[in-house]
């Protein structure tokens, strides 16, 4: 299975919705479709924020 591909196809543009409010919230100006100008730190910073915010996800349905 190719990395890109979803376990579920339905899920892409809740991802896509996810990758934006992320890169939002660190201050990245993301666009649609191709972003291949954005530098390691910003894409960085948009993963680490979208890892963050499952993990805050996940502890709070813990409770």
């Amino acid at each position: 299975m190719s990395r890109n591909q979803n376990l579920v196809p339905q899920a892409r543009e809740a991802l896509n919705r996810f990758k934006m409010e992320a890169a939002n919230e660190v201050g990245v100006n993301l666009k649609q479709g191709y972003n291949g100008d954005l530098t390691s730190r910003q894409a960085g910073s948009i993963g680490g924020q979208m890892v963050k915010k499952m993990i805050e996800s996940y502890e709070n349905n813990m409770k």
